[in-house]
């Protein structure tokens, strides 16, 4: 049996590596995928190796991920219930994806992942192994009986680590869980449990990586310029950049003035409500100039239509539907209504505000001369508004003569 698992290197991930050796007999091949969480990857290989694998592999998937994932979510508007900019949810259909690519490249009959049973990430992984590998044999520890008897707590797995001699550096008193890539930061568990601890307070400041607080951002704004080409972000301030080169350059820029912070309960796939924190920094200001140039540019009811379907979308991100063909029809009718969003927008960053300052576009569906008030000569014509607010009104005035109308 040859295993080939979701490797991180942290607690879970590296309890499982010696636990699948020694229950299923397998040879274990570890998996991590570079997505844009930096110093978290630094000597990943050789501590898979100690703790039993046989091998390991590091993908780097920082454009991937932009180009190929972020960028058709960003051009879709999706945020989930109003808040979540969906960084965790979209990270986990390119790891799976890859890990299969692991898989079949090591001929391995199995692939494993560390997540919970009570997460959303759980259903991510195992809806696109179906998807993508429909006959491979998947292992979750963790909704194993015998694993949750084993390690009902971190006190337990920190005891086997230093029983076998496995290098973490986790303890006991870590308050909260992080997880990092290039759109965002997430905080959730431990302290952040309580829906009533205060994460802003100027006593857990050192929690957050990407943005300081708007409190403590500079005191002058910051101007930035986008351009986008067909609903995609191609330059910043002038400068052309890889999708990935974008994201990290509006990190950097949002996180400088507290831009895209988060707190939010939010409601997961399996049932629950759960409470996380999230940093967004680039994103945050990403989906706002795409939406600046959106208004210059997309039809009315193309723009609404689109929209009615945004929070479909965005469950299904959430879900785990990423390669489910009812997001590829959507991705569809979307990037169809992107084919004109081009355009350049001017935006103010200042403590943790993003304002807009100006956009245009050679594509602009807007005509200055048809939307003055000034007595401007156009080809609009006002007195055509009369028939049309007669025909609207008809039908509400039928229903008043012959019903008495709505109750006022």
């Amino acid at each position: 049996m040859k295993i080939v698992l979701a490797y991180s290197g942290g607690l879970d991930t590296s309890v499982i590596v010696r636990w699948l050796r020694e229950t299923y007999d397998a040879e274990i091949i570890t998996f991590a995928a570079d997505i844009g969480q930096e110093e978290e990857l630094k000597g990943l290989s050789t501590k898979a190796r100690r703790t039993g694998a046989s091998k390991h592999h590091t993908v780097d998937l920082v454009e991937e991920f932009a180009r190929d994932f972020i960028y058709p979510m960003i051009r879709a508007n999706a945020v989930y219930e109003g808040q979540y900019h969906l960084g965790t949810a979209i990270a986990r259909p390119l790891i799976a994806k890859a890990q299969l690519d692991i898989a079949r490249r090591e001929k391995a009959d199995t692939v494993a992942h560390g997540a919970t049973g009570k997460g959303n990430d759980q259903c991510r992984f195992e809806l696109t192994y179906m998807a993508l590998a429909p006959r491979l044999q998947i292992i979750a520890p963790w909704k194993i009986d015998s694993f949750r008897e084993a390690f009902p707590g971190r006190a337990e797995m920190i005891a086997y680590c230093r029983r076998h001699r496995i290098p973490v550096e986790a303890s006991l008193r870590k308050p909260y869980s992080m997880d990092r890539n290039l759109l965002h930061i997430s905080y959730e568990a431990g302290i952040l449990e309580d829906p009533w601890f205060d994460a802003s307070a100027r006593s857990n400041r050192k929690m957050f990586k990407l943005s300081v607080s708007p409190e403590d951002a500079p005191n002058r704004p910051e101007h930035v310029e986008l351009d986008f080409v067909g609903g995609d972000c191609v330059a910043v301030n002038g400068r052309k950049l890889t999708p990935a080169g974008v994201l990290r350059e509006l990190n950097r820029l949002g996180g400088r003035h507290g831009i895209g912070r988060v707190d939010l309960v939010e409601n997961r796939f399996v049932g629950m409500k759960s409470r996380g924190v999230y940093e967004t920094p680039g994103g945050t200001i990403l989906m706002h100039g795409h939406r600046q140039v959106e208004s210059l540019t997309m039809d009315r009811e193309v723009m609404h239509l689109r929209d009615s379907l945004m929070p479909k979308y965005a469950e299904l991100v959430y879900y785990g539907f990423w390669f489910a063909p009812e997001r590829e029809a959507l991705q569809s009718l979307i990037d169809e209504g992107q084919r004109f969003v081009t355009g350049t927008v001017r935006l103010k960053l200042y403590k943790g505000n993003v304002i807009t300052c100006g956009r245009r576009s050679r594509y602009s569906l807007y005509d200055m001369k048809v939307a003055s008030m000034e007595g401007v000569k156009s080809w609009y014509n006002q007195n055509d508004a009369t028939g049309f607010i007669r025909l609207n009104g008809l039908r509400l005035r039928a229903r008043s003569l012959a019903q008495r109308g709505p109750k006022a």
